[in-house]
């Protein structure tokens, strides 16, 4: 039985023009679409209409390029009006996306170009070195394309668009043609493509970001993670650009120094933020001579929002945050809490328009309360796994996508989040959620981060190590006080064996606690 939607998407459907050409045939050509800030301080402002003609023209560049429809590009570019007009144009000719963090590592960019066999790039030229030497004698990308000055004779973006005449029709794209590859945000090992197509970006922005959570044109957006994070893609890009409100870009990376300053400056309503930096801004030392105020909320996803820190930030800036849950496989976020209904530790109730069914190991669902496995359907389904077919089977199980991650919902339809299950731990014959041990550690106002995961002891058993970041001296008497801390407030076998220090926790690429590097060097 297929899940009634309450938003349907035609047949024939490209999302650039349903996102960005019809706010123009709207008669929103001269709404400011986006601010950018420029490393010397200064701020543009584009229209619509501007927005709209440049990718139509980078559009153009790239077919005289010879990119194809359903062939993949990469972008690598720093958040800019660069960057929107780039994506819009790949989606705008019938190309497929694949967005990634211009700061990765020769070897991990060298892994992409293997297995996405992109057409073409389009690169920041500062970090063009590197993806030179990642291609290296390989065959892909075909082509490149530099933003923001020529690098060894590979052409420039901004020398093409000056020959380009805009002259760039739509494709006549199909809602189930693959659109954007998103990686998917796992923790360990080498991420996975999620194929997603044009018909899946849009279900999400109608049902999530017009609908539950009420975005109008009067907003400003602000985002924290960058737009190749498909978090921020949507969020700071595709849900303002659907109401026609304005979206705030900026190429640094966030600190709370830098988020304070942009939000004097442009006053945003909307705050989109991952747990990490809700700590850094609430626990930051001038948090309480800041001024908010301009919020309606924000929002946190991409990792667990332990509830110490939901109150933390709201008692510091007076904002309502609204934490919920999203995967690549699904695209974006379908279970939230909303404005005025916020459930402290929880991840929310389920999105109109979605269905969540909680199971146990044998597929039953189980009762109110329990934790079982989480199972979710709705029209932004992934297509699959990019050359993963038996993973694609066992993740898309009919209409269902079916993840590794535990959940329980309360008799109210609250959902609450108890982790993945491939990081669940096994301690002394009783599963242990890694978050419940982390949300205590946070409660402790020495503790600015944390993470614990399994470690093997010398027997070969598995027990729970925590990495803490410290706002204080981080020594043995520490060590032995959160010891304690988490003795005195978890059933015994929870409590974390041995407690590790670091200036910072490391990451994945898309920000995420790379919890795989923490369990080997505590080997």
């Amino acid at each position: 039985m297929s899940i009634d939607s309450p938003f349907e998407v035609p047949e024939r459907f490209n999302l650039a023009q349903h996102l960005l050409d019809r706010r123009v045939e709207e008669g929103l050509g001269e709404k400011v679409a986006l601010r950018v800030d420029g490393a010397d301080g200064s701020t543009r402002e584009w229209t619509y209409r501007e927005v709209s003609e440049l990718a139509h023209r980078v559009g153009d560049v790239l077919r005289r390029m010879g990119v194809e429809p359903e062939q993949r590009v990469i972008l690598a570019v720093a958040d800019s009006a660069e960057y929107a007009g780039s994506l819009f144009a790949i989606l705008g000719i019938g190309a497929v996306a694949v967005m990634v963090n211009p700061r990765l590592a020769q070897d991990d960019l060298a892994a992409i170009f293997e297995y996405t066999r992109a057409s073409a790039a389009i690169v920041e030229s500062e970090v063009m070195a590197t993806f030179l030497a990642a291609r290296g004698a390989g065959r892909y990308p075909r082509r490149l394309l530099t933003v923001r000055g020529a690098v060894d004779g590979f052409p420039a973006l901004e020398e093409e668009l000056a020959a380009s005449s805009g002259d760039s029709p739509l494709e006549p794209t199909h809602r189930d043609d693959p659109a954007i590859w998103l990686f998917s945000g796992g923790t360990t090992g080498r991420p996975k493509a999620v194929v997603q197509s044009h018909g899946s970006f849009a279900n999400t922005t109608e049902l999530y970001a017009r609908r539950a959570l009420g975005y109008r044109a009067s907003d400003v957006t602000l985002s924290v993670p960058k737009l190749f994070f498909g978090y921020a893609t949507g969020s700071n890009l595709f849900f303002p650009f659907s109401v026609g409100a304005t979206a705030v870009l900026f190429p640094e990376h966030p600190t709370a120094e830098i988020l304070f300053e942009k939000i004097r400056r442009h006053r945003p309503t909307i705050l989109i933020n991952v747990p990490t930096m809700v700590s850094h801004m609430s626990q930051h030392p001038e948090a309480g001579l800041q001024d908010l105020t301009c919020l309606r909320f924000a929002t946190s996803a991409g990792e667990a929002l332990p509830v110490a820190l939901y109150h933390r930030f709201k008692e510091t800036f007076g904002v309502e945050l609204l934490d919920g849950l999203g995967t690549a496989e699904m695209w974006h976020i379908f279970v939230t809490n909303l404005p005025g209904a916020v459930k402290p530790g929880t991840l929310g109730r389920v999105v109109p328009g979605f269905e969540l069914r909680i199971v146990d190991e044998e597929g039953r669902e189980v009762g109110p309360g329990e934790v079982g496995r989480m199972w979710v359907r709705g029209h932004s389904r992934a297509l699959c796994y990019w050359q993963a077919m038996g993973k694609t089977m066992e993740a898309f199980q009919g209409e269902w996508y079916v993840g590794g991650d535990l959940a329980s919902r309360d008799e109210e339809g609250y959902v609450s989040y108890h982790g993945r299950g491939d990081e669940a731990l096994k301690v002394g014959g009783k599963w242990l959620v890694p978050a419940e041990v982390e949300g205590c550690l946070l409660r402790h106002p020495a503790v600015k981060e944390c993470a614990v995961v399994g470690v093997a002891d010398a027997s070969g058993l598995t027990k729970p190590h925590a990495w803490v970041v410290a706002n204080t001296t981080a020594d043995a008497a520490l060590a032995e006080e959160l010891k304690a801390w988490a003795l005195s407030r978890l059933d015994a076998y929870k409590h974390p064996r041995e407690i590790h220090f670091s200036d910072a926790l490391p990451r994945t690429h898309l920000g995420k606690v790379d919890r795989g590097k923490l369990r080997r060097e505590g080997a």
